[in-house]
């Protein structure tokens, strides 16, 4: 089964990218089909590179034929972008309850917002409550907690619109946690074990018993008081719950609960020394908080199951029904905190609105409307279907947004100077601030006989006729021919005769220096603009120098 769902996907891959797959791709669909592969990821992993140089030696008939007799229905990509009506939720009875769990280790980005959209959008639909509850328990050293990033992620959910009712914090709820994991114990469900990590990773693999989990109760209480009074250093005790030994994740075989953590906390410092997982965190506060649904993308299914195995463990009857869609892939994105965070450290991003780090706040800085991604998540469904997505869908939505407030100027990067032969003494041009509005007024450009022209353009275009847009129609050279002024169906340029020092900062973090028309000074900071024949922009700094951030085209 495993080796036929790596070549699946291997094939379906290379199909859909022009004949060559990539192995972290497959990597991502192969465990998000097979969670219980995860703890053996590296084995996987291997197998996973021998498939897919496998596969890329096939020619791209051989691979969509292959696919054909294997898994037919992986041969039509998945098509996202368009409307998509959000199914309605089941079991709804007097309100509906739902929760948003960001972990504070950064702003939130693209990739975050399709879980906070789709739960705002149900809770409005019924007209529930939706709690913002900070996901702030002690991780690992490589995942750590931010102060800045509280503030932070309530900025991102302010600008996406998203409307909480609650805002509670995990790292207050400690004692709450603590209570659960003595009913645990006291009913001889849950034991404190004081296995290395090493050994305890191996009698998992072997579906062996710990030699602490048949200890007294007695004893068991007493471990766990030993715990939180400081009695073990980091590393030396975790609480594990009494699950089958032979469930077929060794993950979930008497998985951990709770363990020691000697780092401090930047809200409640170094008050507490254990701290939960986070599916008993959650397995505690679904319920307390009376949560009625929650959602979840399909490679995280053993949260579900361990928190079913605890509430099922303490009789707790009233729970939440679980909602689970397939993975949302973005073409073109980075989308890791910790690598844009470490990049910012190192002050190879300027910070977390760098339009690299693909943040609301970066995505807010580029012009990108809130409502566009709104648009763009929604789009996209609640489907169990994984779907991979190019950015250009979320620029075709911001489009249909911003075109019709959009003014149009002129900006001319790399500018080249040209001086045309035969100009007339036109003096000035008047130009349509948006061609589609008239309402939206003029602007007037000073025209000369010396011109600024792209580098881009002149290089391409020299010695051809062109149009200066709007204006008259040249042959391009360093000394340009004056032609004509009729309208004709020739390339067309934008140009200066005069502007003002400009920069654009663009989507992979360079900058492209030019010149824009002196009308864009009575532009004001956020607005978002046009540049002709170079693409939407959202004006930064005015003074002391013009600023903007490049969109989309």
């Amino acid at each position: 089964m495993e080796q036929n769902s790596i070549r699946k996907y291997a094939l379906q891959n290379a199909v859909l990218h022009g004949g060559k797959a990539d192995a972290m791709a497959v990597v991502g669909k192969v465990l998000a089909e097979d969670p219980s592969l995860k703890p053996r990821i590296k084995q996987v992993s291997e197998e996973i590179r021998a498939a897919v140089d496998d596969v890329n030696r096939l020619k791209p008939e051989q691979q969509r034929a292959e696919l054909e007799q294997l898994a037919p229905e992986l041969l039509e990509r998945p098509k996202a972008g368009k409307s998509s009506e959000l199914p309605p939720l089941q079991n709804v009875g007097k309100k509906v309850v739902m929760r948003l769990a960001p972990y504070p280790s950064g702003p939130l980005h693209i990739g975050n917002a399709r879980m906070v959209l789709l739960n705002d959008e149900y809770v409005k639909r019924y007209k529930g409550t939706l709690i913002l509850m900070f996901d702030d328990t002690i991780g690992s050293e490589e995942k750590f907690i931010l102060p800045e990033a509280y503030d932070q992620i309530r900025e991102g959910l302010d600008w996406l619109g998203v409307e909480y009712h609650d805002v509670l914090y995990k790292s207050d709820r400690l004692p709450l946690f603590y209570e659960w994991a003595g009913k645990l114990i006291g009913k001889g469900h849950a034991y404190v074990c004081e296995c290395p990590y090493a050994k305890l990773r191996d009698l998992r693999e072997k579906k062996q018993e710990c030699v602490h989990r048949d200890r007294t109760v007695e004893d068991n209480l007493a471990k766990w008081r030993e715990m939180l009074g400081g009695g073990f250093k980091e590393g030396e005790a975790v609480l594990r719950l009494k699950t089958r030994m032979d469930y077929p994740d060794p993950a979930f075989r008497d998985r951990v609960l709770l363990r020691v953590s000697d780092r401090e906390h930047p809200r409640v410092g170094k008050k507490y020394r254990v701290w939960p997982l986070l599916e008993f965190s959650w397995a505690v506060d679904d319920y307390l908080l009376g949560v009625t649904h929650v959602l979840r993308g399909k490679d995280l299914t053993i949260e579900d199951d361990m928190e079913t195995a605890i509430w099922e463990k303490l009789s707790v009857k009233r729970r939440p029904a679980f909602i689970h869609f397939g993975m949302l892939f973005f073409k073109e994105m980075e989308l890791s905190k910790s690598k844009y965070r470490i990049a910012i450290q190192e002050g190879r991003i300027s910070g977390i609105d760098d339009p690299r780090t693909w943040t609301l706040q970066s995505l807010r800085r580029r012009g990108i409307r809130p409502e566009s991604v709104r648009s763009f998540i929604l789009g996209l469904g609640l489907s169990l279907t994984d779907v991979e997505v190019p950015a250009d869908n979320l620029y075709s939505e911001n489009r249909k947004l911003i075109d019709a407030d959009a003014k149009r100027y002129f900006f001319v990067p790399s500018p080249v100077q040209i001086e045309i032969d035969g100009m007339p003494d036109i003096g000035e041009a008047r130009l349509a601030s948006h061609p589609e509005f008239p309402e939206k007024g003029h602007r007037t450009l000073r025209v000369s006989s010396r011109m600024y022209v792209s580098s881009e353009d002149f290089e391409k275009l020299k010695g051809t006729e062109v149009r200066l847009k709007d204006l008259c129609n040249i042959r391009l050279d360093t000394r340009s021919k004056f032609l004509s002024r009729e309208v004709r169906d020739i390339p067309k340029i934008q140009w200066l005769a005069e502007g003002v020092p400009m920069k654009v900062v663009m989507p992979d973090g360079s900058v492209v220096e030019g010149l824009g028309e002196k009308t864009l000074l009575e532009a004001s900071r956020g607005d978002i603009v046009q540049l002709e024949r170079f693409g939407f922009a959202r004006i930064g700094d005015i003074a002391p120098e013009l600023k903007a951030c490049f969109a989309h085209r």
